[in-house]
């Protein structure tokens, strides 16, 4: 195989610190014709207040690919141990609602 054929290879790194992770069980995503910011958030249940755990901050481009790429993972997560259920909301309610105090924008 010539040197122009070889995959190149990306080495990641995944500091400590980082690779814990954060919970998150609410995503709120805005855009600007330049950016796609995603906050994910914890909500608690019976609280008030929810916190922003993580922003993340990507161009539309790379928020495509991102798209593509959770759809193929959930395809291949379904096909393997079934469908997804979906929850449903009643329209105009909180997602994720633990019955304590509502939100307001």
């Amino acid at each position: 195989m010539a040197n122009n054929e070889k995959k190149k290879k990306l080495n990641i790194e995944l500091p400590e610190e980082v690779s814990e992770g954060v919970y998150s069980n609410l995503a709120v995503i805005t855009h600007s014709p330049t950016e796609f910011v995603t906050d994910f958030i914890q909500i608690m249940p019976g609280m008030p207040k929810a916190k922003v755990r993580s922003r993340v901050i990507m161009t539309p481009q790379h928020a495509k690919r991102l798209l593509k790429a959770l759809a193929g993972n959930v395809k291949r997560y379904e096909d393997k141990h079934g469908a997804i259920s979906e929850i449903s909301e009643p329209e105009g309610s909180m997602p994720l609602a633990f019955g304590g105090p509502q939100g307001e924008a």
